[in-house]
Formats: structure tokens, C-alpha cells, sequence
């Protein structure tokens, strides 16, 4: 019989402090142990006899008010199978960005090794404030998975961005966590991601308006099952994963150079990277200067063809590509699945609103089998969906 699987679950001051008792009851209902760490703040929302009553287990507040162990921190840091913080504030996602432990919760948090979650919580000021945001893109980094927050009705009156994601959406994602098989353990993966720079002068340069955030959500993904992990990428504003090796590079033929030691190992290829096609003849040495110039003529030259010629002598290597197109999506696509030597082209439309930039992305996954039209989601969502799609694929292949 399988071991049944912990969730320690983190309870902050927050008014939303309530709806921990449906997420404690929904994982308990899934299958899963709960064990409840309330801040001290949250019990003047939410008593902890209420926790206890409903998990059946003790409720750590302080950080030594458990008879018998002297290190609680510790003691629930070992027993948890993912670590859930619902409603997380402002407040306690400083404490997790720069390791502040002040209290059980954020002690136990720092001493855990388990995959940790939270869901935030806040006035919608305190959410797009600067420091927040920039703690938020710290623990991303990190590899701590994020729930929510959803835009709705606050506490306070107002109406925008902060509210704690509905209890079933905080469930369904702690209940994936959980289930995540490391399908990928002890592969290795290269993935590029990004645009690429091509200079015109010192200052001056041909790129695209990729932003690297799929490539960057796959690269985590795949570090959460297990693979080994190597990141190519262009310029970005993107911080690079924690625990990834990341090779940062500029141009085209850069690229193209970090990518071959990685792919020649790889289990798994990914080029997410909206590499130019083209890049100036020559670059000169000091800036252009107008000059009274009516018009200013570039000589351009074809770029490497990295996907086409890392696949050319691919091996066993599951190659996966991308197409980034703004009109006969599905046509080119299947033309770069057999002219790149891919195994799967995953293929979007940029001309709208999804694609370079956006947080969410609609894509169609193209191989010899056929094509597959995936839902419009996150591309978080997006990565898992495609790892899903390759390991479905390289198992019915065995």
C-alpha cells in the first residue's frame, strides 16, 4: 500500500485566512494528510482548534510551544510532500525571497526541501507594488510554484488584482504537485529560449519581440521531473532558474555554439528561440551617424539554421521545434516538422495577442501522427501539456 502523502500547510494573516479550511478539507479529500502551521497573525483570523479539529493533527504557532520536540521547524520541515502556503501575504513572501525565519512558519519553510507552493493574498497596491513584484520573480526563479491571485472583489472595498485563488484551482494544483511523476529523472534536456540580437553597430541591432517565457517555463518543468537541465538564451528580462545551468548568449551564431556541447548529450531538445533568420553583413565599428542621410541601405545574410542543423545529425535525440508564424500556422509547421528533421513542432499564431510577450499562448502540437490543438493556457500550463506530449510520444516508440 502506498504511503500516504503529507501537506503542510501554511496559514498567514490574511482575511482569507478562513478558505484554508476548504483547501485543508480538499486535499483531505484527495487522498492527502494535512498538517497546519498558522503564523500568529492568522490566528486572530481563524482559531487553531478550528485547524485541529479538522486535520486531526496538532497546529504549530510558535516556534517552541510543542512538548517533546524542541525543533518543530525541522520535524515538519522532513514530513512534508509539499509544502502549501494558502493565503500567502505580502508580509510572509518577503520572509520567503530573502530567507527571513522569524517565526515557525517561515523557519519551516527555510528548512524545507520539499517543492513548495504558495497562493497570495493582498490588497491589489500591496500585489503590483515593486518590492512584492520583485520578491515575486525571486521565488519564480526559485522554482516555487504560484497559484493565483485572482482579480475580483478584496476585503478592503476594492476591486483588481490580489484576491486568493478559488479553493479548487489551489487544490488542483497542490493535487498536481503531489502527483508530478519525475518522468524525466536522470535525462538530460536542452532547451533555447528567446530572441536573438543581431548588431547592426555598437548600439544598434536586429531581434525580434520574443520574450523567453516559454522556453523558461519548459526549463523548469522539466528541473520539476527530474531532468538535468541545460538553458540557452537569448537576451531577456527573465531571471535565470534556480538550480538550471543557463549559458547566456547574444547573437545567432552564439547560439548556435553553446548549443552543440548540451545537444550532443541530450536526451530531450527543445529551441523554443525566435532566432533571426538574418543578421547584417557587417557590423560598424562606431554608430551610424545620420548624417543628412534621406535612407540607409543594409546588406543582410541568412543566419544559421540551429534547429536544422543540430537535427540533421540528431541520434536518438527527441527534437522538438518551434513555429512562430503569422498566417498558414499548420502549413508551415508541417513543412519545418520534415525539412528540420523534427520529431514535433509545436506551432503558433503571433499575429493577435498571444505569442511574444503574453503570459498566456494557444499552440498546436505538429508531428507524423498528426496534429493535436491544444487549449488556450498559461504557458506554466503550456510546458507541462508539451513534456506530457514528448514522454507520451517516446514511450509508444519503446
Amino acid at each position: 500500500m502506498t504511503e500516504q502523502k503529507t501537506v503542510v500547510l501554511g496559514v498567514t494573516g490574511c482575511i482569507a485566512a478562513y478558505k484554508a479550511c476548504e483547501v485543508l478539507r480538499g486535499l483531505q479529500k484527495a487522498g492527502y494528510q494535512v498538517k497546519v502551521i498558522m503564523t500568529k497573525h492568522a490566528t486572530e483570523f481563524v482559531g487553531p482548534t478550528t485547524f485541529h479539529a479538522l486535520s486531526q493533527f496538532p497546529v504549530g504557532v510558535e516556534m517552541f510551544d510543542e512538548a517533546g520536540d524542541p525543533v518543530p521547524h525541522i520535524t515538519r520541515a522532513k514530513e512534508a510532500d509539499l509544502f502549501l502556503i494558502a493565503p500567502a501575504t505580502a508580509n510572509m513572501i518577503a520572509k520567503l525571497a530573502h530567507g527571513i525565519a522569524d517565526d515557525l512558519l517561515s523557519s519551516t519553510a527555510l528548512a524545507c526541501t520539499a517543492p513548495l507552493m504558495i497562493a497570495p493574498a493582498m490588497n491589489e497596491h500591496m500585489w503590483h507594488d515593486t518590492a512584492t513584484q520583485d520578491n515575486m520573480r525571486t521565488l519564480r526563479a526559485r522554482g516555487v510554484q504560484v497559484v493565483g491571485p485572482a482579480t475580483g472583489y478584496l476585503a478592503c472595498g476594492d476591486h483588481g488584482d490580489g484576491k486568493l485563488a478559488e479553493v479548487d484551482e489551489i487544490v488542483a494544483a497542490a493535487c498536481e504537485a503531489l502527483e508530478r511523476q519525475l518522468d524525466l529523472a536522470g535525462k538530460n534536456v536542452v532547451i533555447t529560449a528567446g530572441p536573438t540580437y543581431e548588431a547592426i553597430d555598437p548600439v544598434r541591432f536586429i531581434g525580434n519581440r520574443s520574450s523567453g517565457k516559454s522556453g523558461y517555463a519548459l526549463a523548469r518543468e522539466a528541473q520539476l521531473r527530474g531532468a538535468k537541465v541545460t538553458l540557452v538564451a537569448g537576451p531577456t528580462s527573465l531571471e535565470d532558474p534556480y538550480g538550471i545551468e543557463v549559458r547566456h548568449v547574444t547573437s545567432a551564431n552564439e547560439m548556435l555554439e553553446a548549443t552543440r556541447e548540451p545537444f550532443a548529450a541530450a536526451d530531450i531538445a527543445i529551441f523554443t528561440a525566435a532566432v533571426a533568420d538574418f543578421r547584417p553583413e557587417s557590423v560598424a565599428e562606431g554608430k551610424i551617424k545620420k548624417g543628412g542621410k534621406d535612407r540607409l541601405e543594409l546588406e543582410l545574410v541568412p543566419n544559421p539554421d540551429i534547429l536544422k542543423t543540430l537535427a540533421a545529425d540528431k541520434g536518438d535525440t527527441f527534437v522538438v521545434g518551434y513555429a512562430a508564424e503569422t498566417q498558414n500556422v499548420l502549413q508551415y509547421a508541417k513543412g519545418k516538422l520534415v525539412s528540420k528533421n523534427a520529431d514535433l513542432i509545436v506551432a503558433n499564431d503571433v499575429s493577435g495577442t498571444l505569442g511574444f510577450g503574453s503570459a498566456d499562448n494557444k499552440v498546436w502540437l505538429v508531428s507524423q501522427e498528426g496534429v493535436v490543438e491544444l487549449d488556450v493556457m498559461s504557458k506554466e500550463a503550456l510546458a507541462s501539456a508539451i513534456l506530457d506530449a514528448i514522454m507520451d510520444t517516446i514511450d509508444a516508440t519503446r
